[in-house]
């Protein structure tokens, strides 16, 4: 069973736009009359916000996981691309954070940066919206299983950290340490390159097609059911919670074809209840039939 989550991820990430667009703005404005140039800079990495955003609804329209002619196996790996996509924005934003502090440290630090309690208590509202929107986000990824909002999420996580970094800052130079403010640059960067790092890892194995199941863990199941004498060649590929593809062949007792049809019957439906959603092929062979190769070896021809 193939579950489309299009609708729901499409509506929140319309909320979260506008809601990081408010953000932006709020920042910029901040920075334009403190004279801020890592609050600048923090505007225009929450620019990757709201285009993360705008490609997550692009991937969305594209990544439908019902099959046709052309995508037979359906259209989920546009999710993973698009979360890749999110990625690269945030390396984008690693590097400039790192650059614009090295520009500082070149040029001395530039212009003095002067800062008011009233535009810290706005940069406090700009991190609590930031924090609804990281778990807002979170939340409905992982009960859709949607890899775009996971993403996005994390994304969002990285933006709350560099803006607590930003306001810790700035109150290090409201009391008077103008360096603060350019010293935090660096751990934020490397938050940043991590959150990036995660998203790569986490979607990696869905485009390279890595195995989603222990080969082991499916023979379990699929012997466990009536009329099974063994199975072997097993494949998985996907990611479990968001769509996972098993291949098997599977040795059966049975003295015809519709027997044996209900025997592969009986061991889709407890992998099915076991690791839905999922799609499973199965090649049947006599009770003659020996094979002791449960899946396929590192190195095997």
């Amino acid at each position: 069973m193939l579950y489309d989550n299009r609708a729901e991820v499409r509506k929140v990430l319309i909320i979260t736009l506008l809601l990081n667009l408010f953000v932006m703005g709020l920042k910029a404005l901040v920075g334009y009359w403190t004279g801020s140039l890592s609050l600048l800079a923090d505007a225009l990495h929450s620019v990757t916000d709201s285009a993360n955003n705008v490609l997550g609804l692009i991937a969305s329209k594209f990544s439908s996981p019902q099959p046709d002619r052309e995508h037979p196996y359906g259209h989920s790996k546009f999710e993973a691309v698009g979360a890749l996509g999110i990625a690269s924005f945030l390396g984008i934003a690693c590097f400039e954070i790192l650059q614009g502090a090295i520009e500082r440290i070149i040029k001395g630090g530039g212009e003095p940066v002067k800062i008011s309690p009233p535009e810290l208590w706005l940069l406090l509202i700009v991190l609590g919206v930031n924090i609804f929107v990281a778990f807002y986000e979170r939340a409905v990824g992982k009960r859709v299983g949607s890899s775009i909002l996971i993403a996005d999420a994390t994304h969002t996580m990285s933006d709350i950290w560099v803006t607590i970094s930003v306001i810790g800052g700035l109150i290090g130079v409201w009391l008077g340490y103008q360096w603060m403010d350019l010293v935090l640059a660096f751990p934020v960067a490397l938050l940043v390159f991590w959150s990036g790092w995660s998203v790569l890892k986490e979607n990696l194995p869905w485009l390279v097609d890595q195995m989603a199941i222990a080969p082991e863990a499916i023979h379990a199941i699929a012997t466990s059911a009536p009329g099974v004498i063994n199975c072997h060649d097993i494949a998985s590929r996907g990611v479990l919670g968001r769509q996972v593809f098993i291949e098997m062949h599977l040795i059966v007792d049975a003295p015809d074809v519709e027997t044996a049809h209900h025997i592969t019957e009986e061991v889709e439906s407890r992998l099915e209840e076991r690791f839905r959603p999922v799609r499973i092929l199965i090649h049947v062979e006599p009770p003659a039939y020996k094979s002791e190769q449960i899946s396929f070896e590192t190195g095997a021809k």
